[in-house]
């Protein structure tokens, strides 16, 4: 009897907060995962911290080159082709609108936006001759309810959403589901920063009243990826303790 064949994950943004979560806990369940950073540190983090269930690669989403380099390197490897694909790297510059420098919003829109865009057609074109493939894009509350001060992160994240929703219709014919996962406010290295008063007045909004965790989020992850979303696509699945009810 043949042995099925393990799949492969790629998780960018993989060496904190809830890309780590996810990649842990995809490699936990079997999948072999290739995660990202944007520094050798945190790739030789994500190694150590995946052990024989995966390998940490330096990634710059945003560059056209880099992402080149990165999917050369993998297709040169032992390591097959990733049938699943998460696109969670992200970065914030807050500002007030009418302060926002161009740096501030096209960081923000390329890192957040057009890194997808990159990403997902490099490793779609296999997953179509597969007939076969799992994407799920991380968004944001923000996306969907705005927030003052972001406006870059929340046109970036509402973007996705819209993305995905396309994608899902030019791939479905090939057996490509394409979700998002709109996390609400978790408990990451983003949100530590955020103020007490910020946080109860946040508490305050939540029905289930805590802040998310990174766990929380990769379990969706982990749903959609897995065989019981099999006739799941286009959608966006909401974390967000009830924050936002769409």
């Amino acid at each position: 009897m043949t042995e099925p064949k393990q799949e492969v994950a790629f998780v960018s943004g993989a060496s904190r907060g809830i890309g780590k979560a996810i990649a842990t806990r995809l490699a936990k369940l079997g999948t072999y995962v290739v995660g990202t950073s944007t520094s050798e540190q945190g790739a030789d983090e994500i190694s150590r911290n995946l052990g024989t269930g995966g390998i940490g690669l330096k990634l710059d989403v945003s560059s056209k080159d880099s992402v080149t380099a990165m999917f050369n390197a993998i297709d040169t490897s032992d390591i097959p082709t990733p049938t699943i694909v998460i696109n969670n790297a992200g970065i914030t510059r807050d500002n007030l609108f009418v302060r926002m420098t161009d740096d501030q919003w096209d960081d923000v829109i390329e890192t957040n936006l057009s890194s997808l865009y990159r990403l997902t057609k490099t490793f779609s074109r296999s997953m179509i001759k597969a007939r076969y493939g799992r994407i799920v894009n991380v968004t944001s509350i923000v996306g969907i309810t705005g927030n003052a001060g972001q406006a870059n992160y929340a046109a970036a994240k509402a973007g996705i959403i819209g993305f995905t929703k396309s994608l899902a219709q030019e791939l479905g014919p090939r057996g490509i589901t394409v979700n998002a996962v709109a996390p609400g406010y978790v408990v990451t290295d983003m949100t530590k920063t955020i103020s007490e008063d910020v946080r109860k007045d946040v508490l305050q909004r939540i029905p289930l009243k805590r802040l998310g965790s990174v766990e929380d989020i990769a379990a969706a992850v982990e749903f959609l990826v897995g065989t019981g979303s099999a006739y799941i696509t286009g959608t966006t699945l909401h974390v967000n303790g009830g924050m936002y009810m769409g």
